[in-house]
């Protein structure tokens, strides 16, 4: 079933409210997002955390694989507040009732080992969901009452949504003693999580969109200016999106190698790294960040362009047999919705929201990759037309 937007504040209240209950109700919570997470994704599990520990809740974020380091600051955070973060080898601490995943737009995405995968079997766990993805090629993972899914800036927004209804219970934060439930951090991740995924507002298409992102944005920006008392501390948005967006001396490299090899379409900036390409530069970088590199170069030829950017590599062999796409919408350009062309080319593993989109291809799919990239670009730039 697709995920859909919700059609009434009364219907997402009583989500919200469902969840709330469900963070006041139940003990151990583990927090789930999608492969190769972004900054919203990690941002979103971070600040529903702080959330969690508010009420005293045993709460976890399963992460499967180390992240980038750009994003430490998040994990220092959970750190400083006792919140495990779990890789692929380590142990479940507790008993867990609850999952929640973040901004990921169906379940094969997720970043889970044999015992999420069983915890997400079992019946008896509940599963909410938070998440921005809705239409074509998505997919519920929560169940019914408690999946706050719908348009949104970003899944950070919603759990700021989450946080301002908490907000106005003053009888229940009584109950629990909360006197500082809007933290410093708490402000500084869901701030995160707003203005990294809609790049300080470019990507964002409708009224609605706009008008919450500038609402929201403008709020947590404040917040996060009054709660700011040393100068080494990030005090507003700009400091946070600037501190996403630098590059390491490696991914400079890794920025180069890619740009170097830019090309353009009447309407595509793309890059195309065949097999011995993503091979050599796997020599030198890791793969986390290559993928880092990868998005932001996409981004890059999507505003070069004024229309769509688009990079394609090599998984690591030893992690899969899949050829990576990721196509992105510039900011000026608003026609088309990204999720119908994976509808287009009959293609199943993928996702994203109507600026951006990842999918993947196995390699005995591609014969020959530049004519499959040319096909692409062929049919794209067809539906642009039409």
């Amino acid at each position: 079933m697709n995920k859909t937007i919700i059609t009434s504040n009364r219907k997402k209240n009583r989500i919200i409210d469902n969840i709330i209950d469900a963070v006041v109700t139940r003990q151990g919570f583990l927090l789930l997002g999608h492969k190769t997470p972004d900054e919203d994704c990690i941002a979103s599990m971070v600040a529903f955390a702080l959330l969690g520990v508010k009420f005293s809740k045993h709460i976890c974020i399963y992460l499967g694989k180390q992240i980038h380091e750009h994003f430490h600051y998040l994990l220092n955070i959970c750190t400083y507040n006792s919140i495990p973060i779990l890789y692929h080898g380590d142990s479940l601490s507790g008993p867990i009732d609850t999952l929640v995943l973040f901004d990921t737009a169906k379940p094969s995405m997720i970043e889970a080992n044999k015992t999420v995968r069983e915890l997400m079997a079992n019946e008896q766990t509940l599963k909410v969901e938070i998440d921005h993805h809705v239409g074509a090629d998505s997919e519920y993972f929560g169940d019914k009452d408690y999946s706050l899914v719908t348009e949104a800036s970003s899944s950070g927004e919603l759990v700021g949504h989450i946080l301002l209804r908490l907000k106005d219970n003053k009888k229940l934060l009584r109950r629990f003693q909360i006197n500082d439930l809007v933290s410093r951090n708490i402000v500084l991740s869901i701030l995160t999580g707003i203005i990294g995924d809609s790049k300080m507002g470019l990507y964002l298409k409708t009224e609605r969109e706009k008008r919450f992102y500038e609402i929201f944005s403008t709020m947590f920006n404040e917040m996060l200016a009054q709660k700011t008392t040393r100068r080494t501390n990030f005090s507003d948005m700009k400091q946070v999106f600037q501190e996403i967006q630098a590059l390491s001396k490696d991914e400079k490299k890794c920025f180069t190698y890619f740009i170097e090899r830019k090309r353009f379409s009447d309407k595509i900036g793309y890059v195309v790294l065949e097999e011995e390409d993503t091979e050599g530069l796997l020599k030198v970088f890791d793969n986390q960040t290559i993928v880092s590199v990868a998005r932001a170069v996409a981004d890059i030829l999507a505003e070069e362009s004024k229309w769509l950017g688009m990079v394609c590599y090599y998984d690591p062999p030893e992690e899969s047999d899949l050829i990576q796409f990721r196509l992105r919408r510039s900011g000026v350009f608003k026609k088309l919705d990204l999720r119908t062309v994976l509808k287009m080319f009959s293609i199943h593993n993928g996702g994203g929201h109507e600026g951006a989109i990842g999918f993947r291809i196995p390699k005995t799919e591609v014969e020959n990759l530049e004519n499959y990239v040319h096909n692409l670009i062929q049919g794209i730039e067809a539906s642009i037309e039409t």
